[in-house]
């Protein structure tokens, strides 16, 4: 009776524990899906949608990972900015995510150990007194968490709102390149800051695009190359500081991501402004490459293709100032 007893306890364990880790997997996706969002800079614009284009008709992703500072409460921003802005700010993890997730976890992780190795918790009773103890805790973290959101809404209602270098098989058949087509120019509303910020439409020209094809190939196959050197001549030193973070972590993984034979598809203008001594262009660009992430030692492709066109519609936002050269200042995916 008593051996029955204790291999029904490892037996609860076991269920417990891989349910407990069920929930680290979806957190981990979670984490991973936010970290895909747009990074960098547009400026005053950074908070503010895009305008949509042919080539990216649909709605772009937020900037979420950005040096910018969130336009101040009680000034007006962008319709939709502040909403999105407020959700990057503070995403929602579920019940058993931020500071609830680690209570509960730590007292569950803590009370199948006992079970596990030594019989702790009194037994099968000690442990279902346990899962009412962490019910009830749980209940009363939930309780406050809403009290306290309830409370931050009305202030954070005020304030406004990767490289994703990867994507489907697609055909590699080249469409004539057209920039400036359904896109406006200097016509988005700027989310203001704490100082005013002029905004003047930009003019550009054909050298200009040409340059921002060029840049397209250059950015990626010098982050496929690891190339720190190039990406900080090509990037702002923000966008630089992205894409260098991205590839540690690639690293510390034991992977890296191979990018070669960049070809731009389509593109045309989102929007172009200058704003004092800078001058920012935003275009939408589709385009394939071979785009693969590899084992660092073996290179075993893990995800993408060496052999097979990978196609991404993604916007590029671009930064000179006066008499300078164009630099990356920020990627957004497409939604």
């Amino acid at each position: 009776m008593q051996a029955a007893a204790s291999r029904m306890r490892k037996t609860t364990a076991v269920i417990a524990l891989g349910i407990a880790a069920l929930f680290a997997a979806v957190d981990f996706a979670e984490a991973r899906r936010a970290g895909g969002s747009g990074f960098g800079s547009r400026g005053a614009r950074t908070f503010s949608a895009p305008a949509p284009t042919n080539t990216a008709p649909g709605t772009a992703a937020p900037v979420q990972r950005t040096m910018t500072p969130q336009p101040a409460q009680g000034q007006q921003a962008t319709p939709g900015a502040g909403a999105r802005q407020q959700q990057a700010a503070q995403p929602s993890r579920g019940l058993f995510g931020g500071m609830g997730g680690a209570l509960l976890g730590g007292l569950l992780m803590g009370g199948l150990l006992g079970m596990l190795f030594g019989g702790g918790l009194g037994g099968f009773a000690g442990f279902l007194g346990l899962i009412l103890q962490v019910a009830l805790i749980g209940f009363l973290v939930v309780l406050a968490m809403r009290f306290f959101g309830r409370r931050q809404q009305p202030a954070a209602a005020a304030a406004g709102g990767t490289p994703n270098f990867g994507g489907t098989a697609a055909d590699t058949a080249r469409t004539p390149f057209s920039f400036g087509g359904a896109g406006s120019t200097g016509s988005g509303t700027a989310a203001p800051f704490q100082v005013s910020v002029i905004e003047t439409p930009l003019d550009l020209e054909e050298a200009d695009f040409d340059r921002f094809e060029q840049m397209l190939a250059e950015v990626q196959e010098a982050y496929g190359r690891e190339d720190y050197a190039a990406l900080r001549r090509l990037a702002t030193p923000e966008a630089m500081s992205f894409l260098a973070e991205e590839l540690g972590e690639l690293a510390s993984a034991g992977r890296r991501n191979a990018v070669s034979d960049v070809k731009l598809l389509q593109g045309d203008l989102s929007e172009a402004w200058s704003e004092g001594s800078d001058d920012y262009a935003t275009v939408a660009m589709r385009f394939s490459a071979l785009d693969a992430v590899l084992d660092r030692n073996s290179g075993r492709v893990i995800s993408g293709s060496l052999e097979e066109p990978q196609e991404s519609t993604e916007l590029w936002t671009f930064r000179r100032q006066k008499g300078g050269e164009w630099v990356l200042a920020a990627i957004q995916g497409t939604e």
